[in-house]
């Protein structure tokens, strides 16, 4: 069975590790998998040595990017010859953008055949994952709008299967925003490479002399892209709040930031105006990520929007505690909620905040800096729950069968 995987880039995040360790693992006497990736627009860190690193050798699509573009008509032209160069049994899209060119593209090949005038089309099937959505916190509720309608459309005509990550997800993109019929969808989540956090604690030393945290200091991580749409300024606020009412704090809190985007130079000058570059270290995009990890307390994701965070999983994975806002897949995440505090939750897996207020974040915030029994509660009971639901292994697995049914 030939699988086709379109992502529209190869950047720094969860998609690109997923759909390249998807093209490795189905590379068998049952499989093949062939891998189309766009360009990476300027700002963002690429991630296609990543690709290398794993053996695929993805084609690349220069047309192709995340942006709106007429340059979209020439990727979509691409993507159609690529298609009928490869004669998949299933075409795979990834991520919003890939989603609608690849999609299309597809419709095209299953059509425009010969065999259409006999009532025979190609019979290829056509499946999309959503590894988040677009359709709240990103756009203008017009543009937001005309995504929803085309997402119905595509739905409708040119997928097969749709893949989620999370139930949340499924009841958010289905149930809300009425895209598709429940029957096409499959809830698969994501899975990592767990023996990567083996020995994730062999240095923790490091990143604290990095940043100058001494032994007494929680350090809170944030790890992810510098974009809009992880609300950082967020943070910024919370650690510019917390700076203000230090005296009054049992414990010390250092705050880093791992990661690159376009909005680095714009959060910098907050960081200064607020005064906080004392507490707060901005590390950019960083290849030793799972060392820093080891020196962290808390992992901290103020996004506005969500799939399933990869950050978050592999935050778990590695034994640490997570706070983060209730959106998405987070909430699937972490799980239910134990107990109601002063603007936070602390669930089975982490705490959550469901406000605007980054006074609530910060209560949820001290609450774990001064509790290490509760942190290490979570933390534990985090990375069972990572060890038994997000293995590459059970994702690949998952693939197959979905694969099979279709």
């Amino acid at each position: 069975m030939k699988i086709l995987r379109i992502i529209a880039r190869l950047n720094v995040g969860g998609p690109a590790r997923h759909v390249v360790w998807l093209t490795k693992e189905l590379q068998d006497d049952e499989f093949q998998s062939v891998l189309i990736a766009g360009t990476i627009p300027e700002g963002e860190a690429d991630m296609s040595y990543f690709a290398v690193e794993n053996g695929v050798e993805p084609i690349y699509i220069a047309d192709l990017s995340r942006e709106l573009s007429p340059r979209d008509l020439f990727a979509l032209w691409k993507i159609f010859k690529q298609i009928k160069a490869e004669k998949p049994d299933i075409i795979h899209t990834h991520t919003a953008k890939a989603g609608t060119v690849g999609r299309l593209a597809g419709l095209m090949y299953r059509w425009f055949t010969w065999g259409t005038l006999i009532g025979r089309p190609r019979q290829v099937r056509i499946i999309h994952t959503f590894h988040g959505h677009v359709f709240h916190s990103y756009y203008s509720k017009l543009k937001t709008q005309a995504f929803v309608v085309i997402e119905k459309l595509l739905a409708r005509i040119a997928t097969n299967r749709i893949i989620v990550l999370s139930d949340q997800q499924l009841s958010e993109i289905n149930g809300e925003f009425g895209i598709g019929n429940r029957n096409q969808f499959e809830v698969i989540p994501l899975g990592i490479d767990l023996s990567r956090f083996s020995n994730v604690d062999s240095d923790r030393d490091a990143l604290r002399d990095e940043i100058r945290a001494q032994n007494d200091e929680i350090v809170v991580g944030f790890v992810g892209r510098l974009t809009e749409i992880k609300n950082i300024s967020y943070l910024l606020k919370v650690a510019s709040i917390y700076l203000t009412k230090l005296d009054s704090q049992n414990k010390k809190l250092k705050f880093v930031i791992v990661g690159d985007g376009n909005l680095r130079q714009t959060l910098t000058k907050e960081c200064e105006s607020l005064g906080i570059n004392d507490i707060v270290s901005f590390l950019g995009h960083r290849p030793d990520i799972f060392d820093l990890i080891s020196g962290m307390d808390v992992i901290a994701l103020t996004s506005l929007n969500e799939g399933t965070p990869l950050s978050l999983i592999e935050a778990m994975a590695a034994g640490k505690p997570v706070i983060s806002t209730a959106v998405g897949g987070v909430v699937d995440l972490l799980g239910a909620v134990e107990s109601e505090e002063a603007g936070f939750q602390i669930c089975e897996r982490g705490v959550t905040v469901t406000s605007n207020s980054p006074e609530d974040f910060l209560h949820g915030l001290n609450c774990l800096a001064e509790n290490e029994q509760l942190r290490k509660r979570l933390a534990d009971a985090g990375k069972l729950f990572v060890v038994e639901n997000y293995s590459t292994h059970r994702l690949v697995n998952d693939m197959r069968s979905l694969y099979h049914g279709c």
